[in-house]
């Protein structure tokens, strides 16, 4: 199979990328923005540059004639999608950007899918799109009309417009609601990466909020085996459908922070902050759906798989 990724010098996309490589020919797409370090997204995807199955290019999904011409020059069976500016508190302060990269961006990709006859695609969408959900755990049936921060709003639109672009030229189509993916090559931004690293440096770790919110931490492992299962199920019917992708248990900020430490046998330097607009109080996966359909089974108990990327944080500091 010949499968675009979209975002693939990223912390997800480059470990799928590499997951791909040995079975089918990978292009990978990647604008290395600024977001964080484009050395840190140069270094993700080292270890696969040069190999035969495998190609990375240099682009924009907001640059539709690059798009076309991507498109053109290649024959794909399968786009899988991750591309996207994350996290919700920036979204917050440019809304502009994320409408661009994650409405239009994604916009661009389907409509080049329309044009190209390519008829499977899988969108990475994301937990934040329930809100403060009163439901736990969240499951897909549930409803997702109130997003509380801009970044959800993009994925809720990416999501409607998957279904339009399936039901109008019958494109098989699965989005993923990532639930907070961590691991080795993590996004430094993200917590159990900036606080570890933190803690590492002695440094005082900012947390929002009492310690009570909840999140439903992925390890990357059981994220790539969900994706793989996708592409089988995509592959197999002309289908529109939503799945969770996460641990179906919850770990408290404080519980998270505690672990960390006792992982590193140091204790962290903690300065209490206000909770920040667009955060939500929990996330936690109704996984039942995605048992049923995909096989899909997270097997990665959250203290060992903090073990392992604290381990690597430890060799890439």
């Amino acid at each position: 199979m010949n499968i675009l990724i979209t975002g693939a010098a990223g912390f997800i996309g480059s470990h799928l990328c590499e997951k791909l490589v040995d079975n089918h020919k990978v292009i990978g797409l990647d604008n290395f923005c600024d977001f964080y370090d484009p050395k840190t997204k140069e270094k993700n995807i080292k270890n696969i540059v040069g190999l035969d199955n495998f190609k990375i290019i240099k682009g924009d999904i907001r640059n539709f004639d690059k798009l076309s011409q991507i498109f053109q020059e290649n024959t794909f069976n399968l786009v899988i999608h991750l591309a996207a500016m994350a996290g919700v508190r920036p979204s917050i302060e440019n809304p502009q950007l994320y409408s661009e990269v994650n409405i239009n961006g994604t916009l661009n990709l389907l409509e080049q899918c329309k044009l190209n006859d390519i008829k499977k695609f899988i969108f990475a969408s994301s937990s934040s799109i329930y809100g403060n959900n009163k439901e736990v755990p969240f499951s897909e049936n549930d409803p997702v009309d109130n997003p509380i921060s801009f970044y959800a709003a993009t994925k809720k639109s990416g999501e409607l417009t998957c279904h339009t672009y399936h039901h109008l030229y019958d494109i098989s189509i699965a989005c993923l609601r990532f639930f907070t993916v961590y691991g080795p090559r993590q996004r430094p931004d993200l917590a159990i990466h900036k606080f570890a690293r933190m803690i590492l440096n002695n440094e005082e770790i900012p947390v929002f909020g009492d310690g009570n919110s909840q999140r439903d931490y992925t390890y990357i492992d059981d994220i790539l085996d969900g994706i793989v299962k996708t592409i089988d199920y995509v592959d197999s019917r002309k289908v529109f459908d939503v799945f969770n992708l996460g641990e179906s248990q919850t770990i408290s900020l404080s519980e998270m922070i505690s672990t960390i430490e006792e992982t590193l046998g140091k204790e962290a330097i903690k300065k209490v902050l206000p909770m920040q607009p667009g955060d939500v109080n929990i996330t936690f996966a109704d996984i039942s759906k995605s048992k049923k359909i995909l096989g899909y089974n997270p097997k990665t108990e959250f203290k060992n798989g903090v073990k392992k990327f604290i381990e690597w944080l430890k060799q890439n500091m």
